[in-house]
C-alpha cells in the first residue's frame, strides 16, 4: 500500500476555491435582487417625505419614532440575532447530521419564533404609550400632541414584527440551501405592497395627504410584511420543507440557536441600536424655527441613503458568506476558513469605500436630486445632506461588521462580538450625549457619533479575530486598503472637477440637467477609482471583471 494520505491544506484550500467560486456564481442574482430592494425602499422614502416633509415635518417624524422600535425588534431578532443563529446552527447541522435533523431544527425553531414573536406583538400593542415616551422623551412635555399620535402609530405597526421575523427565518431556511435569490427578492415585495397599499390607504383616510394619511401608511406597512414573508413560501416548498408546529424546544439544537441569540441580540444590530439612541437624542434638539420637527426625518432619509451600498456590498457578501464560513468552520479555523473571511472583507472595502468618499463629497447634490420633491424644501435637503456626510465616514465600518461580525458565531465565539458591541454602544452614547446635552450641536453629531461607534465596533473586532487565528492576511489586507485609498484619492479629485464645472448652480437647473451633470460626475469618479485599482493590480477588479465576461458569454 503506497497510498499517501491527501494533504489536508490542500483539501482545505480546494475547499475555499470552492466556496468562493459559489459566492461569486450567487452574488450577482443576490446583488441585482438586494439592489432592486434598497431602489424600492429609496422610492418609498421619496415618496414619504415628499407628502411629509416641509409643514408636515412633525408627523413625518411622528411615523418615524412609532416605526423605530418594531423596525429595530426587527433587527435585534428577525434579521439580526435569530437569522444569524439560526442560518449558523441550521448549515453546521445539515452537514454534521444530514436533512432530517436540520429539517426538525427549523421546525421547532419556526415554532418557537412564532409563539415569542407574538407575545412581543401583543406587549408592544399594550404598552406602545411608555415605549414612545421613552424613545421620545424630550416631546413630552412640550409636544404632546406628537407624541400621542405616534403611540397611534406604534400600535398598528407592532405586529409587522411577528412577519417580519417569520420571513426571516425563511429566508435564513433557504440561504443556507443555497436559495438566494427569492429570499433578496423578499423585501422588494415588502417595498411595492407597502408603497401601493400605503399611499392608497393614505389617501383613503385623508385626501389631502396630511395627518391621517399617515395611518393609512401604518396599515400599508403590515401588508409589506406579509407580502415578504408569502412571496418566499413557494420556494420554501420546493426544497422539502413540510411545516408543523413542534413544541419540543429542550433540544440541543434549539439550544445551540438560543445561545447564539443571546449575546447577538446586542452585537447583531450595533448600528440599529444606534440610530435608535440618535432617535431619543433628536428629540431634545430644538431646530431653527423653535420646534423639534425635522431632526428624525433627517436623519432617516440619510440613513437610507447608507442603507443602498450597505445592502448591495455589505449585506450581499455577507448573506452569502454567512453558510460558506458556517460550513468551513466546522473544521475548526482552517486555511480555507481565512481565505474565505478575508477575501469577503476585500471585495466589501472595494465597493463601499468609494461609496462612501462620494456620497461624502457629494451629499447636498444627491439628496437634492432624490429628496427635494414636494413638501421636502432646500432647508430639508441642506440639513439631510449634513447628516449624510457624517453617516458616510462610517459605511466601510458597517459593511466590514455585516462580515466579520457572523464568523465569531461560526467559531462559536458569540461573546466576543457581545463585549466589543456595548463597548461601542456605550462611544455613540457618550459622543451623543456630550453633542446634544453639553455643547447644544445639531442632529448631524448624532450621525458622526454612529459612525465613530461602528469604527470602534469593526476595529476591535478585526484585531480580535487576528489574535484568534493566529494571522488574519494582515499584510495583504493592509495593502489592499492602501491600493483602495489612492484609488479614492483619484474618485476624489474627479469629484471635485466635477463640482465646479458641471454642478456648479446644481440646485437651479431642472431635473433632467441634475441627472445628466450628476450623473456624468459619478461615472467619471467610478471609473478614475476602477481605473487606477486596475493600475495597481489590485486582485479583487479582476475577479469581478471575470466575473462580468463570464455572464456576457453566457449570454
Amino acid at each position: 500500500m503506497n497510498e499517501t494520505a491527501p494533504d489536508p491544506k490542500k483539501l482545505s484550500t480546494a475547499e475555499a476555491v470552492k466556496e468562493n467560486k459559489v459566492s461569486a456564481g450567487t452574488m450577482g442574482l443576490v446583488s441585482l435582487a438586494v439592489f432592486s430592494s434598497r431602489i424600492l425602499g429609496l422610492v418609498r422614502e421619496i415618496i414619504f417625505n415628499s407628502l411629509f416633509g416641509g409643514e408636515n415635518r412633525r408627523w413625518g417624524d411622528a411615523f418615524n419614532t412609532a416605526f423605530r422600535v418594531p423596525n429595530l425588534l426587527r433587527d435585534l431578532f428577525a434579521e439580526g440575532a435569530l437569522s444569524t443563529a439560526f442560518v449558523t446552527t441550521f448549515s453546521k447541522t445539515m452537514k454534521t447530521d444530514g436533512d432530517e435533523a436540520a429539517w426538525r431544527l427549523a421546525r421547532r425553531v419556526t415554532t418557537m419564533a412564532a409563539v415569542f414573536m407574538t407575545a412581543v406583538s401583543i406587549l408592544g400593542v399594550i404598552f406602545a404609550p411608555q415605549i414612545v415616551r421613552l424613545i421620545s422623551a424630550g416631546w413630552v412635555e412640550k409636544f404632546p400632541d406628537k407624541v400621542a399620535f405616534a403611540v397611534t402609530l406604534a400600535q398598528i405597526m407592532y405586529p409587522f414584527i411577528l412577519l417580519v421575523s417569520m420571513a426571516a427565518l425563511v429566508m435564513g431556511i433557504l440561504n443556507a440551501r443555497k436559495v438566494f435569490g427569492i429570499p433578496a427578492m423578499a423585501s422588494t415585495f415588502f417595498n411595492i405592497f407597502s408603497i401601493i397599499s400605503g399611499c392608497a390607504l393614505g389617501w383613503w383616510f385623508d385626501h389631502g395627504f396630511g395627518k391621517n394619511a399617515l395611518i393609512g401608511f401604518a396599515i400599508g406597512t403590515l401588508i409589506g410584511g406579509a407580502a415578504q414573508l408569502i412571496v418566499q413560501l413557494p420556494s420554501l416548498k420546493k426544497t422539502g420543507f413540510k411545516y408543523k408546529p413542534d413544541f419540543q424546544w429542550n433540544d440541543p439544537g434549539v439550544r445551540k440557536v438560543l445561545q447564539l441569540m443571546g449575546p447577538s441580540v446586542i452585537s447583531g444590530s450595533v448600528v440599529q441600536f444606534n440610530v435608535f439612541l440618535n432617535s431619543y437624542y433628536a428629540s431634545y434638539i430644538i431646530t431653527q424655527d423653535g420646534t423639534s420637527d425635522g431632526p428624525q426625518m433627517w436623519l432617516n432619509a440619510a440613513f437610507r441613503l447608507i442603507q443602498l451600498p450597505l445592502g448591495i456590498f455589505g449585506v450581499v457578501i455577507g448573506t452569502v458568506t454567512l453558510p460558506a464560513i458556517s460550513r468551513l468552520a466546522t473544521e475548526g479555523i482552517t486555511d480555507a476558513f481565512k481565505e474565505t473571511l478575508a477575501r469577503s472583507l476585500k471585495l466589501v472595502f472595494l465597493m463601499t469605500l468609494p461609496s462612501a468618499v462620494g456620497m461624502a463629497l457629494l451629499a447636498k447634490e444627491i439628496i437634492g436630486l432624490i429628496y427635494q420633491h414636494g413638501r421636502f424644501s432646500d432647508y430639508d435637503t441642506n440639513m439631510a445632506a449634513l447628516a449624510l456626510q457624517s453617516y458616510s465616514w462610517g459605511l466601510i465600518c458597517y459593511a466590514g461588521i455585516k462580515i466579520i461580525q457572523p464568523a465569531f458565531y461560526a467559531i462559536d465565539r458569540r461573546y466576543i462580538p457581545l463585549y466589543i458591541s456595548i463597548a461601542s454602544v456605550l462611544v455613540s452614547a457618550v459622543c451623543n450625549y456630550i453633542c446634544v446635552y453639553t455643547l447644544k450641536l445639531g442632529h448631524h453629531y448624532l450621525a458622526l457619533g454612529t459612525s465613530l461607534s461602528a469604527f470602534v465596533n469593526f476595529a476591535l473586532l478585526m484585531l480580535v479575530m487576528r489574535s484568534i487565528a493566529k494571522g488574519f492576511h494582515g499584510r495583504e489586507l493592509t495593502l489592499n486598503m492602501l491600493k483602495l485609498i489612492a484609488s479614492c484619492v483619484t474618485l476624489a479629485a474627479v469629484v471635485y472637477l466635477g463640482k465646479v464645472t458641471l454642478l456648479t448652480d446644481f440646485n437651479h437647473h431642472s431635473l433632467v440637467i441634475q441627472i445628466i451633470t450628476l450623473g456624468i460626475t459619478i461615472a467619471f469618479a467610478g471609473a478614475a477609482y476602477f481605473g487606477m485599482n486596475a493600475l495597481l493590480k489590485n486582485e479583487e477588479v479582476e475577479d469581478i471583471k471575470s466575473l462580468v465576461l463570464r455572464k456576457l458569454r453566457r449570454r
